[in-house]
């Protein structure tokens, strides 16, 4: 399957469209090349994040020009999901005015936000949408972080909508006993909120910032989230998913999420690699839900020991070998003039 993700701008959740060996996968791309927000851990402008340029210096686009290229991914690469993440979306609001009824009916729909403006009524009504808000903790470091995405806002913002709230963990939350619980205590008790996700954070390699968690405090989080799920019916979060956090894949090559996602960013040409995190992500610190969401459903068996893992990556590994086939042939007929 397929997935894209098209975005706003390149933030450490690049919105992005995927596409994996099958050709109706996901893809992403950054809308904006700018966001209006700036808070610690983000290193989306960082030289590094796209490898050969940074963020600020790729073209952005809006209006006709931005729905016309957005619609034109979707044919090429007829993705199953769609993610908008970056900055945020709700800035091309009168784009997405346009785009996302049409969007719903050829994919399943993700616009993750930091709702720090009004989102539209209507777009609670659209089936195949999926609305992500970004939240940073509790209030006292949320209104730190995201302005001016603070709690007042967000609250006034979601009514009469059905939004999952995502929060990042890191280790000042970790710290605080009683952090997380209290979190999703506060979000479950909203009407507006149906699911709640947690991811972790995931440094580049080598890094050492305040956000990351040591081994001791993702262990702490890990049985924390296993207890929460079941008092907390809206933390949206398996167990298998939950547990995968303690023994992430090890590379982007062996990451299921990382082989069936392709991020495009600002320009929807530059790819974000090697995974929607950009740069040198450190996998063995990787906090990315999604990804431990498909490496449990690939570690589920199936007959005896084979797993879905096994057909997957057999799968992926014939369609790269026909897909290196059909290239070869490509340039065989080109030289021969056939």
């Amino acid at each position: 399957m397929k997935r894209i993700k098209p975005g706003w701008r390149n933030l450490v959740n690049n919105a992005h469209f995927s596409t994996p060996a099958d050709p109706r996968a996901k893809h992403g791309r950054d809308l904006r090349g700018e966001c209006p927000l700036r808070y610690p851990g983000c290193y989306a402008y960082e030289d590094a994040h796209l490898g050969t340029t940074n963020l600020r210096s790729l073209s952005d686009f809006k209006g006709r020009e931005l729905i016309a290229r957005i619609l034109a991914l979707m044919d090429q690469y007829k993705p199953l999901h769609l993610s908008i993440v970056g900055g945020d979306p709700l800035v091309r609001y009168r784009e997405l005015d346009v785009l996302l009824p049409q969007l719903v009916k050829r994919a399943h729909i993700q616009g993750v936000t930091s709702a720090f403006s009004p989102i539209p009524l209507a777009l609670a009504a659209l089936p195949n949408l999926q609305l992500v808000v970004s939240v940073d903790g509790l209030q006292p470091q949320h209104d730190v972080r995201r302005k001016p995405a603070t709690y007042e806002r967000i609250l006034r913002n979601i009514q009469g909508h059905h939004i999952a709230v995502h929060c990042t963990i890191t280790s000042a939350m970790v710290k605080r006993s009683g952090y997380i619980p209290e979190f999703v205590a506060f979000w479950s008790a909203n009407p507006a909120v149906e699911k709640i996700w947690m991811s972790i954070f995931t440094p580049q390699r080598g890094a050492a910032n305040v956000e990351c968690l040591n081994a001791d405090e993702r262990k702490s989080v890990v049985q924390t989230l296993l207890q929460l799920r079941h008092d907390e019916t809206k933390l949206d979060m398996p167990e298998g998913m939950i547990k995968e956090f303690l023994s992430p894949p090890v590379s982007p090559d062996r990451c299921i999420f990382a082989q069936t996602t392709r991020t495009l960013s600002a320009d929807f040409t530059t790819r974000v690699e090697p995974c929607q995190f950009g740069g040198d992500p450190d996998c063995s610190r990787c906090g990315c839900m999604a990804s431990m969401g498909l490496a449990a459903v690939g570690n589920k068996k199936l007959v005896g020991s084979l797993t879905a893992g096994d057909i997957f990556w057999t799968s992926n590994a014939i369609g790269r070998y026909v897909h290196r086939g059909e290239n070869r042939l490509r340039q065989l007929v080109k030289r021969t003039g056939a």
